[in-house]
């Protein structure tokens, strides 16, 4: 095991030690039986637009009242998945929106017991942006590079990039490349300083690094994967919640649909209310000269995109995060989702 996972599995399995603890126990948010009785439902997300689903719906209203009366709905804001996960565990929240690989972590070092990724929520959106003398792989070489955080999604698709191109970059910030994963806002400052000469970040970020930064796109990540999509943004459920509650877990997923519904047809809206939202979490809003190219950048969907999430798992592995390639099959349930979308008239997703 290498030693970045070797520190993550220690609070990922204090935390599911507290959740497995807690299964005994009938209070807490999935106490109330499904149907007459009320039910309390913690949703994690991000103050981020890769999770506009949440802020648009949750801004607008369309959570609230697909969940019903019967539901009463608390949020947690999270700055990081493997934070996000780690909550999961501890039964502090029942579900969440996160990226694909903190979901695959959070399966694997639970032995598949803990989550399940229920529903896609946003696909693309993420990009290396670099300084204009960079225009091609052959001239990373010796340049400091930033994503947001180790192994996570955009982390790894980084450094599968790199080794495909005959680049070498270790989790110490050593090789041809040296990777310092930070915290997105830190990246953005360490560009415009030149401590940093490149990042493979999320949107807005990445449109941030473009018009705040003076950098230019190098690699849109769309253009790596199949007719462009792969998963940025996953719904996940505590399979304990989805066992007591399929009834709530149908709804948020109605709610999400819905959403992704408004935000089609009110694309200008929904941003204005993302952006909304996010001021009021962080006390700032987008600028509108990013707001509106970073989110154009996103396709927002229900499809879990699984073939790509196990493309990333096998890459996470190549590229020396992973021990060895899990089996994720059982990390989709896509039951629930796709009783929705039929009785939408809409075509069903694969998982794997």
């Amino acid at each position: 095991m290498s030693r970045r996972l070797t520190a993550l599995v220690i609070p990922l399995f204090v935390a599911f030690a507290l959740l497995t603890a807690a299964c005994g126990d009938d209070g807490g948010s999935a106490s109330a039986e499904s149907g007459a009785d009320p039910v309390t439902l913690y949703l994690g997300y991000f103050a981020n637009i890769t999770h506009g689903s949440p802020l648009v719906g949750i801004g607008n209203g369309t959570y609230a009242k697909t969940l019903g009366s019967n539901v009463t709905l608390k949020t947690s804001i999270f700055g990081a998945g493997t934070e996000e996960i780690e909550a999961l565990f501890a039964g502090a929240i029942d579900a969440g929106y996160i990226g694909p690989n903190p979901a695959v972590n959070g399966y694997v070092k639970s032995n598949g017991e803990a989550l399940r990724i229920v529903a896609g929520a946003t696909s693309g959106g993420a990009a290396l942006v670099v300084k204009p003398d960079i225009n091609g792989p052959q001239d990373l070489k010796g340049k400091v590079l930033a994503t947001p955080s180790l192994g996570n999604t955009q982390d790894v698709a980084l450094r599968a990039y790199l080794k495909d191109n005959g680049l070498s970059a270790d989790t110490s910030g050593g090789g041809d490349v040296s990777i310092h994963p930070q915290d997105n806002s830190q990246t953005l400052d360490a560009f415009k300083a030149d401590t940093v000469q490149g990042a493979w970040v999320p949107e807005p970020w990445a449109t941030r690094l473009v018009v705040e930064g003076g950098g230019k796109v190098l690699v849109d990540e769309a253009t790596l994967w199949p007719e462009g999509k792969f998963a940025t943004t996953e719904l996940i459920v505590s399979k304990k919640f989805l066992d007591a509650h399929p009834d709530v877990v149908k709804k948020l997923i109605e709610a999400q649909l819905e959403t992704e519904k408004f935000i089609a047809d009110n694309p200008d809206q929904a941003e204005q209310i993302a952006n909304a939202e996010i001021e009021k979490i962080t006390g700032k809003k987008l600028a509108d000269g990013v707001l509106g190219p970073a989110f154009k950048n996103l396709t927002f969907t229900n499809d879990p995109v699984a073939s790509s999430v196990q493309q990333s798992a096998e890459d996470a592995h190549d590229v020396g995060l992973l021990d060895s390639v899990p089996d994720l099959k059982g990390l989709f349930d896509l039951t629930i989702l796709n009783e929705v979308l039929k009785a939408n008239g809409q075509q069903p997703v694969a998982g794997l």
